[in-house]
């Protein structure tokens, strides 16, 4: 009997002992879980009442506080009596605002992304750093010694203009008719000389940026061009209901020759000399076009020329010569990296 008390009694202290350590683990891991750094907050206890502390901290079976009604003095109530989830969850509701780690992150108005999005898409960047700019409604993507740029494209009639905007001269080609002059451009060679053979052609669409970029309307003289509609659309660049296509043209002395082609032809198997045919591609926001060669350009002076309707070709070209040795375009965009944010050093006010 005597052995069985004994056997007992081991057991009751052993199990007090484990209880013991269970209970001080508990503590430190409650006190662990609410030490603060000291500002206003609540301590919730389990009637539904609280305090409003500066801190808080568990020791043993007591929790510290400095009061916050009470001039910061140090009191200690029970642990038994404070609602330990009820105050963490109000902590989290009540987070300072400068406290990162507990503030929602801030929400962006969807019309404000809206508005951003629209904006970048009148200026989508077609290279690393490098951006269409609002200034021009044509550009050719080039690339000098390993660096891409856009080289501005001049749109000309011959004598009747030049700009960096969308001339409509609409003229009449008759199918059946052969080859012959229908624009004549001034010099041997354009102004902007691309360095590379399959160059991507931008132009902009429409006019709904507000961005003025052509001239105000006037009318030309075809020199008798074949049944000839003269008149001037709006300084937008390009349209995406056009077919376009880039011309080879004759060089001659002091002049370079576009000559006519058959529209009907377009698209066959058999090529048509001195033509290549495009492929065009409305960027996101549908503000720009992209246009393609579908084959690659030999060394030479070319127009990209705007087909109107299957009869209707625009007289308004844009020019371009492709020689890899020819030195860097004067007007090219560069690109442009971002800067990282820097503060300012300022003096005292």
């Amino acid at each position: 009997m005597l052995k069985t008390w004994q056997i007992w009694k081991k057991t009751i202290g052993v199990g007090l002992l484990f209880a013991g350590v269970l209970v001080i683990n508990s503590a430190r891991a409650q006190q662990a879980a609410t030490d603060t750094a000291p500002h206003r907050t609540r301590l919730i206890l389990k009637d539904g009442s609280y305090q409003i502390v500066m801190s808080y901290r568990v020791q043993g079976d007591r929790v510290l506080i400095v009061s916050a009604e009470r001039a910061g003095a140090t009191e200690e109530i029970p642990v038994a009596l404070v609602d330990f989830e009820a105050t963490h969850r109000w902590e989290q509701r009540h987070a300072p605002v400068g406290d990162a780690s507990q503030a929602p992150p801030p929400t962006i108005d969807p019309e404000l992304a809206k508005e951003e999005e629209e904006r970048r898409s009148l200026t989508p960047e077609v290279a690393p750093d490098l951006r269409l700019p609002e200034q021009d409604s044509a550009l050719a993507l080039d690339i000098f010694r390993d660096v891409p740029e856009l080289v501005p494209l001049v749109q000309s009639s011959g004598d009747l203009n030049q700009t960096t905007g969308h001339s409509v001269v609409r003229s009449v080609l008759n199918p059946m008719a052969t080859s012959h002059q229908i624009v004549q451009l001034r010099g041997e060679k354009a102004v902007a000389q691309l360095h590379v053979n399959q160059p991507s052609l931008y132009l902009r669409l429409g006019d709904d940026s507000g961005i003025r970029t052509g001239g105000t309307p006037l009318t030309v003289d075809t020199h008798g061009a074949s049944a000839a509609q003269v008149g001037r659309g709006n300084s937008s660049g390009g349209s995406p209901e056009s077919q376009y296509v880039v011309v080879r043209v004759d060089v001659r002395q002091g002049a370079r020759v576009v000559a006519s082609f058959n529209i009907n032809q377009l698209g066959q198997v058999r090529q048509q000399e001195d033509v290549v045919e495009t492929m065009t591609e409305i960027l996101p926001g549908g503000h720009w076009m992209r246009v393609t060669p579908r084959a690659p350009l030999s060394f030479g002076e070319y127009a990209l020329m705007e087909i109107i309707s299957p009869k209707e070709i625009n007289l308004g070209v844009w020019d371009f010569g492709v020689h890899p040795t020819s030195p860097d375009n004067r007007d090219a965009l560069k690109p442009e990296p971002k800067r990282p944010a820097a503060l300012e050093r300022r003096g005292p006010e």
